[in-house]
């Protein structure tokens, strides 16, 4: 991925953060000498290696895990908030007229190793850690035991797990780091009044962006 410095994620805590927030990713892998592409949520073991892994699943009936049996390299992207910005909401747009529309969001990427696990009790501890992040928040919590056990017996029939080791984590945070301070602050205010929770969780982090940049400036 493309990132210009300004862009750049380094801190590897709140990349890791970023995929626990987001963690329906979109993993890219090669099977059959071809890319193939499969949306699921992943569940992140931060302890694991020098950048964590990820754990997941895929149906039985898929057959991209019968393409990793010696591990193949893939790329999970983790989308966050992203939004269109109109240059309609550029003071520069009145002033000089010398502005385009762009997009902002915020993504990352791991790249690694991936392997398929038929194991049924790591399936089944995947399940539970994976359900867990997901209904933790819930005031009555779902659990894979409240299912019938003959029932999970034969999900777990249904599905390969998916282990990748992640070996390179990389994220990008575009939020009109490279716009004049008066345009940013217009974006602010554009995404607010979209009545849209992404757009307005954007117009957060470029307000806190510009707050910090400034307060670093007044630093020096």
């Amino acid at each position: 991925m493309y990132i210009p410095k300004y862009h750049a994620m380094p801190d590897r805590a709140a990349l890791h953060m970023h995929i626990e927030q987001h963690p329906l990713g979109s993993w890219v892998c090669t099977a059959d000498d071809r890319l193939v592409a499969n949306h699921i949520p992943f569940v992140l073991d931060r302890e694991q290696g020098a950048h964590g892994r990820l754990l997941g699943h895929v149906s039985r009936a898929n057959p991209v895990w019968r393409a990793l049996a010696q591990g193949v390299p893939s790329v999970v992207m983790f989308m966050g908030p992203n939004a269109y910005i109109t240059p309609a909401w550029y003071p520069g747009k009145q002033t000089h007229g010398q502005v385009v529309p762009t997009w902002n969001y915020v993504t990352v990427h791991a790249h690694g190793m991936a392997r398929a696990i038929e194991e049924p009790a790591w399936i089944l501890n995947m399940l539970e850690r994976l359900t867990q992040a997901q209904e933790s928040a819930r005031s009555n919590p779902w659990q894979v035991s409240d299912a019938p056990a003959h029932y999970i017996e034969k999900m777990l029939r249904a599905i390969v797990g998916i282990e990748l080791t992640i070996d390179h984590l990389e994220g990008r945070n575009k939020i009109s780091q490279d716009e004049d301070r008066d345009d940013r602050l217009g974006t602010v205010e554009g995404l607010m009044q979209t009545f849209d929770a992404p757009a307005q969780v954007l117009a957060g982090m470029v307000l806190r962006e510009l707050k910090i940049e400034e307060h670093d400036r007044e630093g020096h």
